[in-house]
């Protein structure tokens, strides 16, 4: 009798049931990672590869080049990385040491960056990390001018695209000792940080900040602006015009440590329209490969990557899957997923600090499931294997640099992806939009 009844296109049973628990409760939910709505994404997108019009590489015999150079706008000493594939930034406080170990000897193997996060720079992660950027954030948690000076480059943090508008987020279970003296807060208290910086309060007054950071680093460090995807074509632009050396851009199925489902569900756009918004900007400026753009949100194999150089970025960052390649969500220890209330594939509990694989804690027993040594090496082994995709992806499509991936290269699938990446509707020649 059950398969034949049907549920209300408005309420469904997930909807009837949130509202029964926020009548219950009274408070909006919190958790973490990205978001669960299908959104136009890279998936939408193919390439069309080389045979009669264009010939492909062999992939035995001629090379492709996957370096790139970030920075060199204003920095005496810019990045310059082995692959275009960067750690996005999540802060000691949402990840425990080990993880933060891990991610910086896996980076490290394979030449690349990764990212401090909000809460300051750890022992651990500059110690792991042969690139390591600097996040300054609203908060300014563990900012100092001699952690400035440690890092290869700094990443000032306007917005994250899991939440455009709103600030960070740490609840008191993970705030130990060592957490809060990072931190200057107190142990075991609710964290929430500001939404906009202190010190400006638009483009003008950040191009006196990034001046600041020049000064305080004698004008070494790359400086980066982090936007989550809200209005990226203003945004980019003012970031330019404020003086960054990087844009990063952070598409709406960029993750989080915590913040409210309600944040992660309805604020932002996807990053398929973002990045085509931020590459128009930078052209119309004639920027674009001058400014560096990385791009962020969703990104899991090394397709994503081919296709989002082949829309104009210039490197990508990878978050949420990276903590997957750390084990997160992993099939281990199914118990304590039942004691959370959900299973492996499932969990979005990182703001409990119960993580059951050792990723998402401060729990000494928790973190002690993940080993920085062996975790470090699955970084490496998927960025490696993200890298191999990546070049053959590009050699299909006869190019011997990955940067030479253009939009040209790709078709779409839906109606949808076609007007958001601004590339023609497989089949045809039709651009949604386009005049």
């Amino acid at each position: 009798m059950k398969k034949d009844l049907k549920e209300f296109k408005t309420f469904p049973n997930s909807t009837i049931k949130e509202i029964q628990r926020a009548a219950n409760e009274g408070i909006y939910q919190i958790r973490g990672l990205g978001a669960k709505r299908k959104v136009p994404d890279f998936d939408d997108l193919v390439f069309l590869g080389a045979s009669m019009s264009r010939y492909p590489l062999e992939g035995y015999r001629e090379t492709c080049n996957t370096s790139v150079v970030l920075g060199d706008r204003f920095a005496k000493k810019p990045i310059k990385l082995d692959i275009p594939i960067t750690i996005a930034g999540m802060s000691f406080g949402a990840l425990g040491a080990n993880a933060k170990e891990a991610l910086g000897r896996g980076a490290s193997e394979m030449g690349t960056s990764t990212t401090t996060g909000d809460g300051g720079m750890t022992q651990e992660e500059r110690g792991s990390s042969k690139y390591l950027v600097y996040q300054l954030l609203p908060s300014r948690y563990g900012m100092n001018p001699d952690d400035l000076r440690k890092a290869d480059a700094i990443e000032v943090v306007v917005g994250q695209g899991a939440k455009p508008g709103g600030g960070g987020m740490l609840l008191g279970q993970k705030i130990n000792k060592r957490v809060a003296g990072m931190r200057t807060l107190p142990e075991g208290i609710d964290q929430r940080s500001a939404c906009r910086h202190p010190d400006w309060t638009g483009p003008d007054d950040l191009e006196i900040k990034i001046q600041e950071l020049r000064e305080i680093t004698n004008w070494e460090k790359p400086i980066y602006i982090k936007v989550g995807a809200a209005r990226p074509y203003y945004d980019t632009t003012l970031a330019v015009k404020a003086g960054a050396d990087v844009v990063v851009l952070d598409g709406m199925q960029g993750g989080t440590a915590a913040t409210q489902d309600v944040f992660i569900e309805h604020v932002g756009i996807p990053t398929l329209g973002a990045l085509r918004e931020a590459v128009d900007a930078l052209k119309e400026l004639n920027m674009h490969r001058k400014v560096q753009l990385i791009v962020s949100g969703g990104i899991r194999t090394g397709a994503d990557v081919a296709k989002a150089m082949a829309m104009g970025a210039d490197a990508v960052s990878i978050g949420s899957a990276a903590m997957m390649a750390l084990n997160c969500n992993a099939d281990l220890y199914v118990e304590d997923y039942k004691k959370l209330g959900t299973e492996p594939g499932y969990c979005h509990h990182c703001h409990t600090g119960r993580c059951p694989v050792g990723v998402a804690t401060q729990d000494p027993k928790l973190e002690k499931r993940l080993n920085p040594i062996e975790a470090g090496k699955r970084i490496k082994n998927y960025l490696t294997t993200l890298t191999l995709e990546l070049q053959t992806l590009a050699r299909a499509n006869g190019k011997s640099d990955v940067r030479n991936l253009e939009p040209e290269d790709l078709a779409a699938l839906t109606v949808e992806a076609a007007a958001m990446a601004r590339v023609p509707l497989a089949g045809t020649d039709w651009v949604p939009g386009k005049k």
